[in-house]
């Protein structure tokens, strides 16, 4: 496939953001979670080039190349930049480094006194670097591809800074906020205005769409949700929107279950990313077309196993979301394991539909 610049195509013309201008599409737009990663081996070859994960996501030709790289296999609808939530602590002064086949190690912060340690002053070289890769995929990517931004949502991103790594139950993160509410709201009003500085960078630079990732959403009781996942996310939403109208946000609060109505009703996104648990029905019947754009939920583990299976689920998705505003994607993140050619058999699932 052809990569180009803007040519003549206008913004509004992008497919992936036909739903969010209120057309339910016949062959719904698709992008995947994860979808520049290790399953390519392309992605391979470029991570070898850089020497290191964060490496990769703050060169910005290579972070710009690994986001191509699907996009040359697969035609997407939609690119989404390639880095990582922990580019916000990293960019704080936390420090974040990536010990192969462990994941992410940060120097755990535990308490208030411990915030000092950050600079919210000192984000700017890092955050600069994503911006250029931003501006380098908008010029290349193909004229018809929209851009995802991201950040991790101040939830998400605070339970690995308090754990110093991820963890089966956030406990460190749930424990300061029971035991010093105020003290870890201090941690959480500093992600949430660093965010919406980070996310304003990146449409500033290019990108069409933002997403918020909170991956451990799920982890929290319902009036600690309303605290610490709603709240922040309803004010990055609400700042984007004073400072971009016109720019889309998605949310994807992974493992809310039923809390995703009360979600989508405070923060007022645009969009709503559902994860694997969630049965389509459930989003087919939850929101009115009019109220928000809806995107999932395929298991990530099926497109590893492919075959009639896949083709049957995928079926029975688009069957249940037609004459929605629906974008289709995973539940989460393609895994490691996952054969280019499903993917590539999951595409063409999709857009058989037309």
């Amino acid at each position: 496939m052809a990569l180009g610049g803007e040519g003549g195509l206008k913004t509004a013309e992008r497919k992936f953001l036909a739903p969010f201008r209120g057309e339910a599409l016949t062959v719904p737009p698709i992008w995947l979670m994860r979808q520049a990663g290790r399953y390519l081996p392309e992605y391979r070859e470029t991570r070898t080039q850089a020497g290191g994960f964060l490496n990769l996501c703050y060169t910005p030709a290579l972070a710009a190349e690994v986001t191509l790289q699907p996009i040359r296999r697969y035609g997407f609808d939609a690119a989404i930049l390639f880095s990582d939530i922990l580019v916000v602590p990293d960019a704080l002064g936390q420090g974040v480094r990536f010990e192969e086949g462990e994941g992410p190690r940060l120097d755990p912060i535990r308490a208030a006194a411990d915030l000092s340690r950050l600079d919210a002053s000192a984000t700017g070289p890092k955050f600069a670097l994503v911006a250029e890769t931003v501006q380098r995929l908008r010029q290349d990517l193909p004229a018809e591809t929209a851009l995802i931004g991201f950040c991790g949502a101040p939830w998400t991103v605070a339970t690995y800074m308090v754990q110093g790594q991820g963890s089966p139950d956030q406990a460190e993160a749930r424990l300061w906020a029971y035991r010093d509410p105020e003290g870890f709201a201090g941690l959480i009003d500093m992600l949430v205005e660093t965010s919406i500085d980070y996310l304003d960078l990146q449409v500033k630079a290019g990108a069409d769409c933002l997403q918020i990732f909170d991956t451990w959403a799920g982890t929290l009781p319902d009036d600690e949700f309303d605290r610490w996942v709603v709240a922040p996310t309803r004010q990055i939403r609400e700042a984007m929107k004073e400072r971009h109208p016109d720019i889309p946000v998605i949310g994807f609060p992974r493992g809310a279950g039923a809390a995703v109505v009360w979600y989508v009703a405070e923060t007022g996104v645009d969009g709503v990313g559902f994860d694997t648990a969630a049965p389509p029905f459930l989003m087919s019947e939850t929101f009115e077309e009019d109220d928000v754009v809806v995107q999932g939920n395929l298991d990530p583990l099926l497109l590893v196993a492919g075959g009639d299976r896949l083709d049957a689920r995928v079926d029975e998705i688009l069957d249940l979301m037609e004459g929605k505003r629906f974008i289709f994607n995973l539940g989460h993140g393609i895994v490691p394991q996952t054969p280019p050619e499903h993917v590539a058999r999951l595409v063409e699932r999709v857009r058989s539909r037309g």
